[in-house]
């Protein structure tokens, strides 16, 4: 795993749309393993691809007090 690097206001790379992942192989899970442990280290409670630089549809968010109940969202939506 590798500690990403996180992506900060007013950088216009945030602002690109993500696209939706079409098929879950070794680099989604790559990447959410790697989202994840820079969402630790940052410290945070969630992160998004777009944050690190990779514009696809995952999200991974941890609000437990313990930091050990990590979810990994693809292609979320709120509705």
């Amino acid at each position: 795993m590798a500690l990403l690097p996180i992506l900060r206001f007013p950088d216009v790379r945030l602002k690109k749309v993500a696209a939706p992942v079409t098929h879950i192989d070794d680099s989604i899970r790559k990447l959410a393993a790697d989202m994840a442990e820079t969402m630790y280290a940052a410290p945070g409670i969630g992160l998004a691809a777009t944050q690190v630089d990779a514009h696809v549809r995952v999200i991974v968010i941890d609000i437990s007090e313990t930091k050990d109940q990590l979810q990994v969202f693809v292609n979320p939506e709120l509705v």
